[in-house]
């Protein structure tokens, strides 16, 4: 049994009664303890009545694709640890889930030993990001205000919805307060150096912010990596008032 982890607690999402019975059985053994949820509603009632430490979570399910609840709890600030485990594994599958707000990919079929130390590298990773100083105070960029705690970005009032990848780069590059941060750097502020990711992905990050905040919100620095543009670098500190919900 693994050492550390038997307070571990995995919300199971699969609909599959023999995958699932033995991913518990076999979890249990590496020190998890498993909740199972067969159907995205099961899984939905039970993340918003239990607190869980990660969610392994298939995406044929019987009331609908699992990349729809991710997005759904992404879009509601659940920063849930989730690590998809799918037949689907081409390429764009694998990207649109990380696009979603997964947190790394396993495909079927796969091995036990492997999903519990991908599992336990979320694990790991989860309390280091949330020990960081001022990690989760609101951050300046301008007229915006981003929330790393829950990954909401204001403008004012107004709320814009971000994954989860796009506001832990957005959260890099502020608090970098207008330093260059080359593409590794903050490829290994969203993913953990087992995930295997395309080595562009920083790169579609960006060029979603870009579209959806404006071409000026991050500047690139040929040959060296990105910063945040000028008119969103703050002082430091939080902001001078929260945004409403």
């Amino acid at each position: 049994m693994a050492t550390g982890l038997a307070s571990m607690h995995i919300l199971l999402v699969e609909d599959n009664a023999l995958v699932a019975s033995g991913l518990q059985a076999g979890l249990g053994l590496q020190g998890f303890a498993c909740t199972l949820a067969h159907t995205l509603a099961q899984a939905r009632a039970l993340q918003a009545q239990n607190r869980f430490d990660a969610c392994v979570l298939d995406l044929g399910l019987p009331d609908g694709d699992g990349l729809q609840l991710l997005r759904q709890w992404r879009a509601a600030g659940v920063q849930l640890p989730v690590l998809i485990l799918s037949a689907r594994s081409a390429l764009e599958d694998r990207i649109d889930g990380f696009r979603s707000g997964s947190d790394d990919h396993l495909a079927k079929p796969f091995d036990l030993t492997e999903l519990a130390l991908r599992l336990q590298a979320l694990l790991r990773r989860a309390p280091a990001a949330q020990a960081q100083d001022g990690a989760q105070e609101p951050l300046a960029l301008g007229a915006l205000t981003l929330e790393p705690a829950s990954g909401l970005l204001w403008r004012g009032d107004e709320r814009i919805d971000l994954p989860r990848r796009e506001a832990l780069l957005l959260a890099a590059l502020a608090r970098a307060h207008g330093r260059v941060l080359s593409t590794a750097q903050l490829h290994d502020s969203l993913y953990d150096s087992a995930e295997s990711v395309e080595s562009n992905t920083v790169n579609v990050h960006v060029h979603h912010l870009r579209k959806k905040l404006g071409a000026d919100i991050i500047e690139t620095v040929r040959g060296l990596g990105f910063r945040l543009g000028a008119a969103y670098c703050s002082s430091g500190g939080a902001p001078a008032h929260a945004p409403q919900p």
